[in-house]
């Protein structure tokens, strides 16, 4: 549960940089991510996914 909590934590870290460092370029996407289809976005949170899994298998 330790290790759950860290990672966690350090995915809203990497999460939160972009919006921190710059907040202009971050409010740019936002918006350009609204006229991307649904289906696109769905298979780009899969692919993220599965290369996430990819990645804690490797180096776990």
């Amino acid at each position: 549960m330790k290790l759950l909590f860290c990672l966690l934590g350090l995915v809203l870290i990497v999460e939160g940089l972009p919006y921190l460092a710059f907040p202009d370029t971050m409010k740019k996407w936002l918006r350009q991510i609204q006229r991307v289809p649904d289906n696109q976005l769905r298979i780009i949170g899969f692919l993220a996914m599965c290369f996430g899994l990819l990645l804690t298998y490797i180096f776990r």
